[in-house]
């Protein structure tokens, strides 16, 4: 699955199909309150006080992948309605507390879909726009959460949906794609019609209400509960307070830091307190063969390859004036092996790492010291991030809208181990992330069957741009050096 914005996607035009999720009417009313995740209370409130403060930050994590076939839409629908079904957090509305969150979850038979035609559209530029549009009506403030989609043409359908952060992830866009394609498949091989009442005949309004029948697309086990992994861990870290032991580990590092969030170390040209717009875009950086090489290297040093790339951004950093230390935050994937492996919500904990980056030190002494450093994090993982934010800055926690100056982010996934990986060549399956504002620089790593990616979005800035550039050149030419020996 390749990261990559809407805006470099070349989507072929065609005609435009939207479903609108929307709740039933005569249903006998939600469930009892429920709790929600560290994330997910944090970006709620924050989303609040912007909108209060008349600063509004939006964003978006949106996906695409194509049908290579003329589209069934009734089936579409249907397996669009399934995702819904399937994965409860979709289905909370949330409800502001006191300092927190709540929400109430409808069940599988109080959702339906209502089908839009959206007309033609007859260029590429309009789809982008089309879709530019779409994958920003989502808002944190309002339900529902997840907006869906298809650009229909006459052999071969793109797919869509987009998500507010608040209930989804990376990892959770190829978990969608992977639920809708599957029940896709299964409901349009099956002997039986298509389901009726979903969408419209292909190029006709639907009516305005016009709930999905439930499919049926096997008998696949139904995935953890995003809210109840969330109640747990919340439940596990209630009592704690900022003279817990078990914040030994942030405590280090923001003293030694200076503060919790360790700043970008090379000069971006941004202002304190000011966000700028975003430049995105999306590279390779190393086919397949070459990142299937610099893994064995990465091996055969006594490291992986995911902490090899650390170091070579550590070591592309040193060369380019950063510090001998390598501090920086990287994102831990929370959903385990287990019941919340294919399960959609923002199972992410973001976490602090750091190890030296000597002015002489190569690719095997630096993935030493950060292999040491990752095992050292892993350690201390049951600790959210949101939570040792809370009591370890308070002040911060209770005004930050973003991060408050460039940080130094680390993100690294491997989407071949990805669910329905497979699939992903073949179904052009894209993850798309946006922001409406950007004070910083990050990268997010990937690797697909075709190699190793980057995805970037950076403040536009002359300096910001420079920066991306020498940074991603000297960071390529660190992963080839033992290649080429």
């Amino acid at each position: 699955m390749l990261q990559i914005s809407v805006e470099d996607s070349e989507i072929g035009p065609g005609e435009a199909h939207r479903w609108h999720l929307v709740p039933l009417t005569g249903a006998e009313g939600p469930a009892p309150r429920r709790m929600t995740g560290y994330n997910q209370a944090k970006h709620f409130t924050v989303a609040q006080y912007a909108q209060s403060v008349d600063d509004p930050i939006r964003s978006y994590v949106a996906a695409s992948f194509e049908l290579t076939s003329q589209v069934d839409l009734d089936a579409l629908a249907a397996a669009l309605l399934h995702l819904v079904q399937r994965h409860e957090v979709l289905r909370a509305i949330y409800q502001p507390l006191a300092g927190d969150l709540g929400c109430e979850v409808l069940t599988s038979d109080e959702v339906a879909l209502k089908h839009v035609y959206g007309g033609p559209l007859e260029t590429s530029a309009q789809v982008t726009r089309h879709l530019q549009e779409a994958f920003q009506e989502v808002d944190t403030l309002s339900w529902p959460l997840i907006t869906m989609g298809a650009v229909v043409r006459p052999e071969s359908t793109t797919v869509w949906f987009s998500c507010d952060h608040l209930v989804t992830d990376g990892l959770s866009s190829a978990i969608a794609i992977n639920d809708i394609a599957t029940a896709y498949r299964s409901l349009t091989s099956e002997a039986e019609p298509a389901p009726q009442g979903a969408a419209a005949p292909h190029g006709t309004p639907a009516p305005q209400a016009a709930p999905a029948p439930a499919p049926t697309p096997g008998t696949a086990r139904p995935p953890g509960s995003y809210l109840e992994f969330s109640r747990t861990q919340r439940r596990a870290n209630r009592a704690m307070r900022a003279d817990d032991a078990r914040l030994d580990h942030w405590r280090a590092f923001r003293d030694r830091n200076g503060g919790l969030f360790p700043p970008f170390p090379l000069d971006l040209g941004v202002r304190p307190g000011e966000l700028y717009a975003p430049v995105a875009g999306t590279e390779r950086l190393l086919d397949a063969h070459r990142i299937e090489e610099f893994g064995s290297v990465c091996r055969a040093l006594g490291g992986r390859l995911s902490m090899g790339l650390l170091a070579g951004v550590a070591i592309a950093l040193r060369e380019l004036g950063g510090p001998a230390v390598y501090r920086g935050l990287m994102p831990f994937n929370e959903r385990g092996r287990g019941d919340y492996a294919e399960s959609m919500g923002w199972f992410i904990n973001t976490l602090p790492i750091e190890f030296p980056v000597g002015p002489q030190a190569g690719l095997g002494a630096v993935l030493a010291d950060a292999q040491d450093a990752y095992a050292q994090v892993q350690a201390h993982a049951a600790v959210h991030f949101v939570k040792a934010w809370k009591l370890l800055a308070p002040a911060e926690y209770a005004t930050l809208r973003y991060w408050p100056y460039a940080v130094n982010f680390f993100s690294y996934i491997d989407c071949r181990r990805l669910p329905g990986a497979d699939q992903h060549l073949a179904q052009q399956a894209r993850m798309h992330v946006w922001v409406s504002g950007c004070n910083g620089i990050l990268h997010w790593l990937h690797r697909t069957d075709e190699g190793l990616f980057v995805n970037t979005i950076h403040a536009d800035t002359p300096e910001a741009r420079d920066v991306n550039r020498a940074l991603l050149d000297g960071f390529a030419r660190v992963l080839t050096e033992p290649l080429s020996t």
